[in-house]
């Protein structure tokens, strides 16, 4: 994600770090230097001269531009919902973290617990969980596989348990449940209180299948396909319409409305995917940085990681 103010006057126009610009610029660069030759060559093509007026462009430009923006919408809303979802475990950690030191009661006086350690409090072993949760969630989604991030978090049986499972989430969640049940049965816990700590776990599961419902389901292909071939059609085509009405001012113009076309075809691309590595995708690494040093700090520890900071404006 891209973190930082909004620049104002000629430095707008001159930022790159965040601009679709990088993604679109070699087609862009060909579709200027196509209105340049015909622009030189007043519209012929192999000496037979292609005519085409404005009329065709203006039918279909207006409604290219209404279904950009409709799927851009779209994209957008899958990535804002995705925020949301992350915002949601935020949430819903922090309040398991207090729910389990506040609700289950324990014979042993707590200690501060610290990674690596055998966690035998339940209490510290469900917050633990809970941040090796977030970032398995988070490993899931963009398809990377960092153990030593996870391991350090859970005991070594339970990492080893762990390992040859496909649903890494599903299993945390199981163990969760299972140590709610024990301490219910073993009267740690009442009967209500176990259910309001059940409810959050299942929160907890209900947002990350949310996640990878958006993960798995991307906008239909054959109307991202349509309109990415229309774009393109559109702008290549472009200067035989214009170099007769307009002259040497054929490639600026269509420059311009390149850039505005592919840019956002490219950005409905960049948004759709809101769990990638893109320098406009979710900051998904801070966000698990965050929830750690949370629910850590709330088991009174002081040796915690820092919070990440953006990398030329760029938050990982």
């Amino acid at each position: 994600m891209i973190v930082r103010d909004r620049p104002s006057g000629l430095r707008m126009f001159l930022v790159v770090r965040g601009s679709v610009l990088q993604q679109i610029r070699t087609v862009l660069i060909v579709n200027i230097l196509l209105a340049t030759v015909v622009t030189f060559t007043h519209g012929a093509l192999f000496s037979q001269k292609i005519t085409l007026t404005a009329i065709p462009f203006t039918l279909i430009g207006l409604p290219l531009a209404i279904f950009l923006g409709f799927r851009n919408t779209a994209a957008y809303d899958r990535y804002w919902e995705a925020r949301k979802l992350w915002g949601e475990l935020l949430l819903r950690c922090r309040n398991l973290s207090r729910q389990c030191q506040s609700l289950i009661d324990f014979p042993v006086p707590v200690q501060p617990a610290q990674a690596g350690s055998d966690l035998a409090d339940v209490r510290v072993r469900m917050v633990y969980r809970a941040i090796a949760f977030c970032h398995v969630l988070r490993q899931q989604l963009r398809g990377v596989d960092d153990r030593g991030e996870v391991q350090a978090l859970l005991q070594p049986a339970e990492w080893q348990a762990l390992q040859p499972k496909m649903g890494k989430t599903t299993a945390l969640m199981q163990h969760m449940g299972t140590d709610l049940q024990h301490c219910l049965r073993t009267g740690r816990i009442g009967e209500p209180l176990a259910g309001n700590i059940d409810n959050t776990l299942s929160a907890l599961v209900s947002a990350a299948a949310s996640c990878e419902r958006i993960k798995s389901s991307p906008l239909p292909f054959s109307y991202t396909l349509l309109l990415h071939r229309t774009a393109y059609m559109y702008c290549f085509l472009l200067p035989f319409g214009l170099v007769d009405t307009i002259g040497f001012m054929t490639p600026f113009v269509v420059g311009i409305v390149a850039y505005t076309f592919f840019g956002l075809d490219a950005l409905g691309d960049e948004i759709e995917e809101p769990f990638g590595l893109l320098p406009n995708d979710l900051p998904l690494d801070a966000i698990c940085r965050a929830i750690e040093i949370d629910l850590r700090e709330s088991l009174g520890e002081t040796n915690l990681p820092k919070p990440l900071e953006p990398v030329d404006y760029c938050l990982l």
